[in-house]
């Protein structure tokens, strides 16, 4: 799978590049977790952050292409899933194969808000893909994920036939589909206008009151890296 990679020292602080630059990764750009470096890497075809292929099937468009990244930045910089984070070696009875190889610890069942998996889904539903699973069965031997023999490219509506099966299923439950909606303080936004704060602060206070927590502990960063497993 690909390398891991850690956040550049002394932190880059062009908050005005950034925002303009890599609009998607804008609400996090004061958060010494998400560097300059980092969001252009996460708004990269193929970044060096995962040197995972979003064009596997063709090229993406942007529109939908916006969604995975706010995904990646939302994985990468945000201080708020410390309820959800969880040891791989701990989800046994959630019906999960997980490759313990993979890493340590992850996040699942993260609550999305309903506006932000729905618009995801709208966004991308005519893109192409071959798979469900996006975690794991992948073709690395050319050092870049490529889909397995046999798998056919087709439109993400019909791999996906819901919003929630994309949200829910893409990796591996990390997120769960809710029919909460955004200012409800009870779901997290992938993306928020960062002038008005973060209303995924409050969320992920409440979850940690409510004895969400899988670790018990927060993070001051998002997770860094996901790995992605060859394994089926």
């Amino acid at each position: 799978g690909p390398q891991t990679w850690t956040p550049d020292t002394p932190q880059l602080k062009a908050a005005s590049l950034f925002a303009s630059a890599h609009p998607q990764c804008a609400p996090w750009k004061n958060n010494a977790c998400c560097t300059l470096n980092t969001s252009q890497a996460a708004h990269q075809d193929a970044s060096y952050l995962y040197n995972f292929n979003w064009n596997h099937c063709g090229a993406m468009s942007e529109k939908c292409k916006k969604h995975f990244i706010q995904d990646t930045c939302l994985y990468e910089c945000s201080p708020n899933l410390g309820p959800w984070i969880s040891k791989v070696g701990s989800q046994a009875g959630l019906g999960l194969d997980v490759d313990q190889s993979w890493r340590k610890e992850r996040i699942l069942e993260v609550p999305l808000c309903q506006e932000d998996c729905e618009n995801w889904w709208e966004d991308c539903q005519d893109d192409m893909t071959c798979k469900e699973n996006w975690h794991r069965g992948w073709n690395w031997t050319e050092g870049i994920n490529r889909c397995p023999v046999g798998a056919m490219c087709q439109k993400m509506k019909r791999v996906f036939p819901k919003p929630q099966d994309l949200c829910e299923k893409i990796w591996s439950n990390s997120y769960k589909y809710t029919t909460l909606s955004r200012g409800s303080g009870l779901c997290i936004q992938m993306w928020f206008d960062p002038a008005n704060g973060n209303p995924n602060d409050a969320v992920a206070k409440h979850y940690a009151s409510a004895g969400v927590s899988k670790l018990g502990t927060f993070k001051t960063c998002g997770l860094q890296l996901p790995e992605f497993s060859s394994q089926l």
